[in-house]
């Protein structure tokens, strides 16, 4: 059973059309409020989904207080160069292998959260990113879409000068200043949508659309990182992974953020963030 899941006022919530649910109180208790919790229990939160229509509504979303859907994640992965586009654009090799790197769950932030820039180079990544639903070890790629939760919309923010300044670069670092990473507007299952591994992917600088792909084009898809990283280590629910970016970033035109640009990064079937740099 498809569910999309949401975390308003930092309570755990189901979305049904325009309507939201308390977790908590639709499931009887059964469900916590914490959303890192609820997310805990893909498999509860189905049930749940499926007898969403018997309940009254809590509230419409579109008066809602949306934070990050995962609030505060265990691990927080980026893929670099993840696009052929975007490795061509940044003068790099296509990798054999993907290009791993932390992006600190510290710099987590809401769909509509301000980004401090704190930085004179700091750019824009669209990304789509994955959250685990379940202990993934060893997983093969066949059956990954199993374990994850959801998708969702993201940012992953990036000061070029912090990341490129070192040799070898500091790719942690330069990426996750805080709130270097909106995430949202929702988490949607992976079989709510028609085919997941082909979705739209859009990035807009007050109004002027800089970047435009389909996640089909990722080098290394979304069951084929989760395997990958779940041979490394043991993946817990929560978990996210920034998938990768597009070509069309600020780097390689050196049209960096400023204070007062808005960041709109849409992903099809998930919704849209709106974020302000300060």
């Amino acid at each position: 059973m498809p569910f999309t899941f949401a975390n308003i006022d930092n309570r755990a919530c189901l979305v049904l059309g325009d309507n939201f649910y308390d977790l908590n109180r639709v499931s009887q208790d059964t469900i916590g409020s914490d959303p890192m919790s609820a997310l805990s229990d893909i498999d509860a939160l189905r049930q749940v989904s499926s007898a969403l229509t018997n309940n009254e509504p809590d509230g419409s979303l579109s008066d809602a207080k949306l934070g990050a859907p995962v609030p505060k994640p265990r691990n927080s992965f980026g893929v670099g160069l993840n696009y052929k586009d975007h490795a061509e654009e940044s003068k790099m090799d296509l990798p054999e292998s993907p290009v791993i790197f932390s992006k600190f769950p510290s710099c987590i932030a809401g769909p509509f959260d301000d980004v401090e820039l704190r930085a004179t180079s700091g750019d824009y990544e669209a990304e789509l990113v994955v959250v685990i639903g379940r202990i993934t070890r060893d997983v093969i790629a066949e059956d990954a879409w199993e374990h994850v939760a959801g998708v969702t919309a993201g940012q992953d923010i990036s000061d070029r000068r912090l990341q490129l300044g070192a040799r070898p670069p500091q790719f942690g670092l330069g990426k996750s200043r805080d709130t270097y990473g909106p995430t949202g507007p929702l988490l949607v299952s992976p079989d709510s949508f028609a085919n997941v591994d082909d979705l739209q992917l859009t990035c807009e600088i007050n109004g002027d659309r800089r970047q435009d792909a389909r996640t089909s084009s990722l080098i290394f898809n979304v069951p084929y990182l989760v395997s990958y990283l779940s041979e490394v280590m043991t993946l817990v629910p929560g978990d996210l992974i920034f998938t990768g970016t597009p070509s069309g970033v600020g780097m390689p035109d050196k049209r960096f953020l400023v204070a007062g640009d808005v960041i709109t990064t849409t992903v099809e079937g998930v919704g849209t963030m709106v974020n302000i740099c300060r």
